[in-house]
This record gives structure tokens, C-alpha cells and sequence, in this order.
């Protein structure tokens, strides 16, 4: 059986595909080693929005992040490092934040950073109706931001909160400059007239197609450990959307892009065997990709369904199939990427077990065969159905679908039924409660976010519907200590009480991989989310 494609997103991709193959080559560098040029990258998604308050696309953001700066950095180990904040202190209660802030920062349309302005941006995130997934768990502790002075700015929380530095330096804190918060065309959306103070400036962006940045002349504030100081080495960098792998592929090989992200398996060999390329590559930090069972309806209220459909799959085999080795099999909602709070023993407690399966289905009444060798049970075929948003869709995840798909077809009888469709169709099958799987990975570089989104009673995209008194326990006190040790006993328990109850088949820990051109350098990842980094250090030549 195939996939069920909805036919606008199908032509979408068609008309993303014929973009890329049509691209002309890239403007030649104009004096390598920081004297400027120009580079194309070749991107898998095309961001949802430019607004970094509004951001939710892993892929998206190294885009974010050349426009926008937080007020913190992450060091390698994982440290909070200066950035528009030159140094912070926190109250012995854990409930007052002080910061000192930079002096001589401008945002891009030319307005000053200030403590006024990181305030503005704090209020406008917790206005009602701007990004209540934010709002309801990255600031559910935030009480008031005062201004002590030009460049001082006092936070005053309603509860410790171990989440909160790390909100401050994630891209959801990238920080906008107040007046185009007042005066940007479509707030929400971002773009062009919605400003920050980071090392590029968005002057063109062309949907369908590619976004363009061109070098902030007066940038010199980037954060703590960054490779050197003062302006970008590129004069600009352009994003180019090309949303097939081979697409991808062959643009860089041919000359017409000097980097892509989003390499795919079958090339990987192509890529490390040309010495005129190089590949990098970065497991990401936060949850796997995993499939959620929504327990609130037939046929994932019955437990022994969701264990029958975990077990029904080998995932080692189905992700061999499908990413040929280069994959890294997942067995928590938290993935290694995050060591910090993984819970490694969960590995080889369940999955690649048809037999088990199949007696859990006997045994919840979907005992019987139809004529296509699927179980029924009172005249219904056991149908499990998946919804998946196409901007979200990365990593050959639709090709992955099929591969399970087949799987628990042969292996228990299952009917897995997967749809692609657009943003606005994907979000009204999660409102109208039309659906039984929901896709999802989170890229948080603290994992108690994704967690505090996902599992919580009522949470943003707590779509599995499970509702546990102890497992919100578990996600607050963890939320509010600072002790790491304390967190990781904490996440600990939660990951086996969600593994215990079935409520997911965690597959593969999301990735970065990137290929570029051997004379592009400064290609890095992101400390703590092995994303990848703006291209503030890269440069063309030596």
C-alpha cells in the first residue's frame, strides 16, 4: 500500500523541485580569507516563519540564528556563555535575574539595544495569543521584566525555573527590535522588516525559491568562544529551498551550491569518495523522532494495541532499509543526543517482536483476518492513521513511513495509513482529534522542554492525550531544580514511566548532515544542539 499524498503539498514539491534544477551557479568569491564573497546553500525546508519568537523548525534554524542574537551562548560543555548580556546574577532564591547588557549594540534598522528592548521583547512573547506554547512552558515562571537601567534589566519569576537560562539563550529569545515588533507587515511570519541585531541582514526572500542575506557591516558583539570578532567573513549567503535529496546533491556536485544540509544516505559514499568535497555530520540534542500513539480513542486506548504496534516493527532492520547504517536507533522519547538526561537503559527493552505482538492482538480482540490479510475485530480493520505536516517533513521521513508501514502489515496485520498535506490540514486533523499517530522530534537544547510540550497533562502538543499525576510531578520538580544530577534521576523516571505505558515507538535521533566544498571553511555545529551554526565564521579560500 502507498503513502496517501495530499495533492497541494505533492505539487508543491514539484514546484520546489523545478526551482532547484533551474539554478543558475554561484557568484564566484570575491577575495577568499574574510574579504567577502558569496555562498549558496542548499537548504531541505523552507522555514514557516522568520520570526524568531515564532520559530519551531530545527532545520530552520541556522537561518534564525544569522539574523537574530540571544542574550546568552552555550559553551562547549554545555556553559551558559555572554552574548547581548555581558553577565548575569541570580538571586539565592532562584528567583531574581540581573543582567548587565551590552553597550553599542544596533539593531539593523538602525534602532538602539537596550534593557528596554529586551523587556519589549519579553512582553510581547508572553502576550496572549502569540506563541502559547512558549508562553505556557518556556515562560510559565515569568513574572516581570523591570528596567534598572540603560543596559540593566531585572526578571523577577513566580517560581525557580531550571529551563529558563537555557530559554534565554535559545533561538525563541533571539531578540527583535522593538519598533518592528510595532510595524512588520505580518508579525508572525517574520521577514524582511522584522529586524534583529545579528551578523546578517534578510533582504530578500522569495517563497518557493530561496532567502537572501546580506553582511551587517557594523556587527562586532558575537558570543563568547565564537572563531573571531567584527563582521561576518561573507559579503552575502544565499538559501536556496530544494526540498529532494538528489536535487541536492547535484547542485553541489555540479557547482551550482557550495553547501547542502540533508544529505542523504545513498550519497553519503558520492560525498566522502570526492576530495573536492567534505562531509560534517551532528546529532542533534532534545527528544527522538518517534511515533506517538493518541490513547484517547480506538484503536490506541487499549495498551495492548500500542505494544502490539512497538513490536510489530524491527527498527534496526527498518532504518538499515531505509538510511543504510547511518542512522542512530533511538529507545527513549529523550534521544543521545542530550547524554545529559538519556536514560540508557531502556535500550533492548522492546520492539522486533512479531510474536509477541500478534498475541497481544489476539488477546485485544483483533483475532480475525480480511480478505487483504489485515485483523478486524466486530467488522472493523484494525487502522491506524498518521497525518503528517509536509513543511516538518525531513530526513527521507516519508520514505521511513513506508518501510513501517510494510512492516506492520507482514508482521501483525495492521493497516498503517499515512497522509502528507499542508500546514492548515495537518493542524485541523490534530484539532478534530482525526488522527492516531503524530510524528514529532524536538531539537530543545535542554530535553525538559520538549518533554514539559509533549507529556504533561494539557501540555502544547500533548497529542498522545495521557494524562499521569506522577509523570507531571516528575517533569516539574525537574523544571525547577538547577541541580543536573537531581534532573537526570527525575527524567529518568519519566522515560520509564512513558516506556512503560506504551505511549510511543521512539525510531531515529534526528541529525545534521552537512556537505560543502573542501575550499569552504568554518562549517561547525552548535554546542549542546549539534545544529548547525550560522555562517557567521564561514569563509571561502584560506
Amino acid at each position: 500500500m502507498k503513502l496517501r499524498w495530499g495533492a497541494l503539498t505533492l505539487a508543491g514539491v514539484l514546484a520546489l523541485t523545478a526551482c532547484g534544477a533551474e539554478a543558475e551557479a554561484p557568484t564566484a568569491a570575491a577575495g577568499g580569507g574574510g574579504g567577502g564573497g558569496s555562498l549558496v546553500w542548499a537548504v531541505e525546508t523552507q522555514p514557516i516563519t522568520f520570526n524568531p519568537h515564532q520559530w519551531g523548525q530545527n532545520k530552520a534554524r541556522l537561518l534564525v540564528r544569522n539574523q537574530f542574537d540571544a542574550l546568552i551562548a552555550r559553551g562547549r560543555n554545555g556553559e551558559f556563555l555572554p552574548w547581548l548580556a555581558t553577565s548575569w546574577k541570580v538571586s539565592k532564591d532562584g528567583l531574581t535575574y540581573t543582567f548587565q547588557l551590552r553597550d553599542g549594540v544596533t539593531f539593523h534598522d538602525g534602532e538602539k539595544f537596550d534593557a528596554a528592548s529586551v523587556k519589549a521583547n519579553l512582553d510581547q512573547l508572553v502576550s496572549p495569543g502569540y506563541n502559547p506554547a512558549v508562553a505556557a512552558i518556556q515562560l510559565r515562571n515569568f513574572g516581570e521584566a523591570e528596567v534598572t537601567g540603560t543596559h540593566t534589566l531585572k526578571i523577577t519569576l513566580k517560581a525557580p525555573d531550571g529551563l529558563f537560562l537555557d530559554f534565554l539563550s535559545s533561538p525563541y529569545a533571539g531578540q527583535v527590535s522593538p519598533k518592528s515588533l510595532k510595524n512588520a507587515k505580518d508579525l508572525k511570519a517574520g521577514g524582511a522588516d522584522l529586524v534583529g541585531t545579528g551578523p546578517f541582514i534578510l533582504d530578500r526572500f522569495t517563497p518557493g525559491q530561496e532567502v537572501h542575506y546580506k553582511r551587517n557591516p557594523a556587527y562586532n558583539w558575537p558570543p563568547a568562544g565564537s572563531a573571531h570578532q567584527g563582521p561576518a567573513h561573507l559579503s552575502e549567503v544565499t538559501y536556496r529551498f530544494l526540498p529532494e535529496a538528489a536535487v541536492r546533491v547535484g547542485a553541489l556536485t555540479s557547482g551550482q551550491v557550495q553547501v547542502i544540509e540533508g544529505v542523504p544516505a545513498t550519497e553519503i559514499g558520492l560525498i566522502k569518495s570526492d576530495p573536492q568535497l567534505k562531509l560534517e555530520t551532528s546529532l542533534n540534542s532534545g527528544s527522538a523522532f518517534s511515533y506517538y500513539f493518541n490513547q484517547s480513542h480506538a484503536p490506541f486506548d487499549d495498551k495492548r494495541v500500542r505494544e502490539a504496534f512497538r513490536d510489530a516493527v524491527d527498527v534496526d532492520a527498518v532504518l538499515d532499509s531505509v538510511y543504510q547504517g547511518t542512522a542512530e536507533r533511538a529507545w527513549s522519547i529523550v534521544g543521545q543526543g542530550s547524554p545529559q538526561f538519556y536514560d540508557a537503559s531502556l535500550e533492548n527493552t522492546f520492539g522486533a517482536n512479531p510474536q509477541r505482538a500478534n498475541k497481544l492482538l489476539d488477546e485485544a480482540g483483533w483475532d480475525k483476518r480480511d480478505t487483504e490479510g489485515f485483523r478486524v475485530k466486530d467488522g472493523k480493520r484494525l487502522t491506524v492513521r498518521a497525518v503528517n505536516s509536509a513543511p516538518y517533513v525531513r530526513d527521507r521521513r516519508d520514505i521511513l513511513a513506508q518501510a513501517i508501514q510494510a512492516a506492520v502489515k507482514q508482521s501483525a496485520g495492521i493497516d498503517f495509513q499515512v497522509r502528507l498535506v499542508d500546514q492548515g490540514t495537518a493542524q485541523k486533523a490534530y484539532d478534530d482529534n482525526q488522527f492516531d499517530v503524530f510524528e514529532n522530534s524536538r531539537g530543545d537544547t535542554d530535553a525538559g522542554a520538549a518533554l514539559n510540550l509533549i507529556l504533561p497533562k494539557g501540555a502544547a502538543i500533548n497529542r498522545t492525550h495521557f494524562e499521569s499525576a506522577e509523570l507531571d510531578k516528575l517533569l516539574a520538580e525537574a523544571s525547577a531544580s538547577s541541580d543536573v544530577a537531581e534532573r537526570r534521576e527525575l527524567y529518568a523516571k519519566a522515560q520509564k514511566l512513558v516506556a512503560g505505558e506504551a505511549l510511543l515507538l521512539p525510531l531515529y535521533v534526528p541529525a545534521d548532515q552537512i556537505a560543502h566544498s573542501a575550499n569552504v571553511t568554518g562549517i561547525t555545529f552548535e554546542p549542546v544542539s549539534g545544529t548547525p551554526n550560522s555562517a557567521y565564521d564561514l569563509r571561502i579560500g584560506t
